[in-house]
């Protein structure tokens, strides 16, 4: 019985993961979602939940822990929607029909130990085994969840374990959020929808336990959460992004994503923003940054030739940044989940502002490395 148990659990994971794949790889055009254009205004509690009438969503945190004893930790949570197109639902109303698939990746950088690990999972919302909140935060596939109090400044919470992994953390947002790019919508490329609604928490103070392999730390640090969500997918000369998120000593904040054209070079839809100390933000366009790629490594498992070592310069504001993971290797490879490859790490930060040196820490995701991304 439990041979069959496992067995009807694989295929159902199996199937999930073909369709999840076919969802990833739809074309780009004509679509049943609402592509995301200028003009948007945000509300809050209901725009930290789900939006439907958008194909893609994440609610995506990160961040560094550290004990009192020193040991150090990186971490990332993320949790992705992915809506199916109605003619592409071939199921007959039911629970187990599927609108949305959910997906979720963890992982640890046990800084300290030199050591990575991952997981994974996907699921639908069929008899409640995933789901997301529409009106406030709170998203979950089985006991993995995220959510948070309505207010604005409310904590945040995030539960996610497996079989070696735990984590249970509680993030207190530093600062107001922060909305990104121009007139409500964060560009992504030059055609019509390929743009997305995007904003984060640039500063959570966060406290909690994590657990490795039987052994539970307590852990204090600081997080970052990103949140976004639109209908559009990558170009057809885009691979992929490079993207950064950056808290310096100075309480100041920096969020930078390039867009990979095939050539390699730089879409010029490329931008990010800078968090000023007191909460301001400012909107910046590609040619507001430089970044250099000044080093490189080769994953071993998916033979991808990931940078590894950057120098980001925003000469309008004398600030200048040398970023250098703490870990090579912090590629997750979801085989059974988005069936994509991704470098997404901890990293450490030095440089110059306005002339005197600071530091800072980071997280840099790298994606189209291993394959040209499809979403």
């Amino acid at each position: 019985m439990g041979v069959i148990k496992y067995r009807r659990i694989e295929l159902v994971g199996a199937w999930l993961a073909a369709t999840v794949s076919l969802a990833l790889a739809a074309s780009t055009g004509s679509t049943p979602f609402q592509p995301a254009t200028a003009g948007y205004q945000y509300a809050f509690p209901r725009d930290h939940g789900s939006h439907p009438t958008y194909r893609t969503e994440w609610w995506y945190y990160t961040g560094h822990l550290h004990t009192k004893g020193g040991r150090a930790f990186g971490f990332e949570l993320t949790f992705f929607r992915r809506g199916i197109p109605p003619e592409d639902v071939t199921t007959l109303p039911s629970k187990w029909s599927v609108k949305d698939l959910y997906l979720a990746h963890f992982a640890v950088t046990d800084i300290t130990g030199k050591r990575f690990h991952f997981s994974e999972k996907l699921s639908r919302e069929g008899l409640g085994k995933a789901g997301a909140d529409e009106s406030k935060l709170r998203v979950w596939i089985d006991d993995w969840r995220i959510e948070a109090a309505t207010d604005q400044i409310g904590a945040h919470s995030l539960i996610a374990r497996d079989d070696t992994h735990a984590l249970s953390l509680r993030l207190q947002p530093a600062k107001s959020l922060v909305t990104h790019g121009a007139a409500g919508v964060s560009r992504k490329g030059k055609d019509v929808g390929q743009a997305s609604h995007y904003y984060s928490f640039t500063r959570l103070e966060t406290s909690g336990t994590l657990t490795i392999d039987g052994e539970s730390f307590d852990v204090t640090g600081l997080s970052w959460m990103d949140h976004e969500f639109g209908s559009g997918d990558l170009g057809a000369d885009q691979v992929g992004w490079d993207w950064f998120s950056i808290q310096l000593e100075d309480n100041s904040e920096l969020m930078l994503y390039r867009m990979r054209l095939k050539d390699g070079s730089s879409d010029l839809a490329s931008s990010g923003t800078i968090v000023f100390s007191d909460g301001r933000s400012r909107h910046l366009d590609v040619k507001d940054f430089e970044i250099e790629s000044i080093g490189a490594w080769t994953s071993t498992e998916s033979n991808a030739i990931y940078p590894n070592r950057w120098k980001l310069t925003l000469p309008s504001f004398d600030l200048m940044l040398e970023v250098v993971p703490l870990l090579a290797d912090q590629e997750l490879r979801t085989s059974r989940s988005s069936r994509v490859s991704y470098w997404e790490g901890a990293v450490a930060v030095t440089g110059t502002k306005q002339g005197r040196p600071i530091k800072g820490q980071g997280y840099v995701e790298l994606t189209g490395y291993a394959e040209r991304l499809k979403m």
